[in-house]
């Protein structure tokens, strides 16, 4: 069994393709994935060190707005089409899946083209244009969101799986994670993180909500600022006199599935496979979407969740020290809102979504063979 996984740019089309690809490993020990992406994304590294082989193709992403660029996007996917060609001619794959970014655009059209079974994967409530384009030559589509289902206009069947999530994210115990950190076991302990970057913004209401959280005998704060903030956010720390042992800060969490288990409440981006890690553990959050995002496509996810009951949201243009601390005081001292929120991001989570994405894209491959 012969198969080729494309997605790639970020780690928001990466990690779930190499989440899928394992997944399909572990149920498959026989199976070939090799992936196909562009030297200039995360792919080229990311994929490698997770040991499988990579292609590349020359193709690259079309701007929002007419310009000259435009027409070297036009001359960049003819030239990904003919590289993709030469790909399913020499690889003769059983299967191509597809998780977004314009990378996947020729392979998976491609191979739809040549009756291969194909498949996309959408993350988030918005769907990215790439595979709102190939739904209409794909076989299936599996929705990270079911707020996703109504942007796709093509023949493609539609699945609500929810998006893959690392198997590691569900091993620890919050008692484990407790003690790896050191924490207070009768404390609730918030998690913020602004992703691996950090957020300035976030950074800066976190400042004022810690300041006032510093010393409380009810709560504990792991805090990841992201490597680029953290001198300058330590500095703040000590201009202000220092926080008591309650709030730690550091500039990145490389345990993440360990802060996860520990975590009461996080305060987080919005990004679609963050949210899937969140739901997972059933961890009630605190969202502030990334302003910059692709069509906002994380507001949409962070609403998908508030609408489920999981979630509060603050956009990040109205977010400031005040809201950020009135709506966590709000959660601390409202024990029955925070468990309903608990409650609702358990039924909103999906942690077998890599076994039934793994599972239904193989099926593909039976049932062209029937």
């Amino acid at each position: 069994m012969k198969i080729i996984v494309s997605g790639g740019g970020t780690g928001g089309h990466i990690y779930p393709a190499l989440t899928i690809a394992d997944t399909i490993k572990k149920l498959y020990p026989d199976a070939e994935i090799r992936f196909v992406g562009t030297t200039h994304g995360l792919e080229k590294d990311l994929v490698p060190r997770a040991g499988y082989p990579i292609d590349f193709i020359d193709v690259q992403g079309f701007k929002r707005s007419l310009s000259a660029d435009t027409f070297r996007s036009v001359y960049k996917l003819f030239t990904g089409l003919g590289d993709a060609k030469k790909l399913l001619d020499t690889h003769k794959p059983d299967l191509v899946i597809g998780t977004g970014g314009y990378v996947c655009g020729p392979i998976v059209f491609l191979a739809a083209m040549k009756g291969i079974p194909t498949c996309v994967q959408e993350q988030n409530a918005l769907p990215g244009v790439t595979n709102k384009i190939l739904s209409y030559f794909v076989k299936t589509i599996f929705l990270g969101y079911k707020e996703a289902d109504k942007y796709f206009k093509g023949k493609a069947q539609k699945i609500f799986t929810g998006n893959p999530i690392r198997e590691e994210i569900l091993s620890h115990t919050r008692w484990e994670a407790l003690r790896f950190f050191q924490l207070d076991v009768q404390k609730k302990t918030i998690l913020i993180t602004g992703g691996s970057l950090g957020a300035a913004s976030l950074n800066k209401a976190a400042f004022q909500l810690e300041k006032e959280l510093s010393g409380r005998d009810d709560v504990q704060v792991l805090h990841a600022t992201g490597k680029n903030h953290y001198e300058a956010y330590k500095k703040q720390i000590e201009e202000a006199g220092g926080f008591q042992s309650n709030i730690r800060v550091s500039p990145y969490l490389y345990d993440m599935p360990m802060a996860l288990a520990a975590a009461d409440l996080a305060v987080f981006r919005a990004g679609a496979i963050g949210l899937a890690e969140l739901t997972a553990r059933g961890i009630p959050s605190i969202l502030v979407p990334f302003p910059y995002a692709t069509a906002n496509h994380q507001e949409f996810n962070a609403r998908a969740l508030e609408a489920a009951g999981a979630a509060l949201v603050i956009l990040d243009r109205e977010l400031n020290g005040d809201i950020l601390q009135e709506k966590v005081e709000r959660l601390l001292q409202h024990d029955e809102e925070l468990r309903q929120m608990r409650l609702a991001a358990g039924r909103a989570g999906r942690p077998e979504a890599a076994v039934d994405i793994a599972k239904q894209a193989v099926a593909l491959i039976n049932t062209k063979k029937r």
